[in-house]
């Protein structure tokens, strides 16, 4: 509750009175003033509604921002592990597989007529399974 929730309350009360008053001792001019009265004091009171609807919807609106940040910083956080670790492994591999190619380039080298019998064999098997059927 703010002040202009106060203020409008009671200056609703108080034309309500004044309209009262107004009708009893038959005097208009009472009776407006006090309607007059009643309404600037609804308007300020629901202004006071409006300014307390407003905070609050800023404090939520606040609150939800910070609670996005806050999980967006988790996600990111965890999203930038998670890309160096997919990194990591990746180099890894990458070393490996560059070391067994070498490895196998070596042993290559070292036995080329075995190398070319392997690789012989293997084309004419190939060649043999892919031969159309009659």
């Amino acid at each position: 509750m703010n002040r202009d929730h106060l203020k409008g309350g009671i200056r609703h009360l108080r034309g309500r009175i004044k309209t009262a008053a107004g009708a009893v001792r038959g005097r208009a001019g009472d009776q407006l003033d006090g309607a007059y009265d009643q309404a600037a004091g609804a308007a300020q009171y629901a202004y006071g509604e409006a300014r307390d609807t407003v905070r609050d919807l800023r404090y939520g609106g606040e609150h939800l921002v910070e609670e996005g940040r806050a999980r967006f910083r988790d996600v990111s956080e965890r999203g930038h592990a998670l890309a160096d670790e997919a990194l990591e492994r990746g180099q890894r591999y990458r070393e490996r597989a560059v070391r067994h190619g070498r490895t196998l380039a070596a042993r290559a080298d070292e036995n080329r007529g075995a190398t070319l019998a392997l690789v012989a064999s293997v084309a004419f098997g190939l060649g043999w399974l892919a031969r159309p059927t009659r």
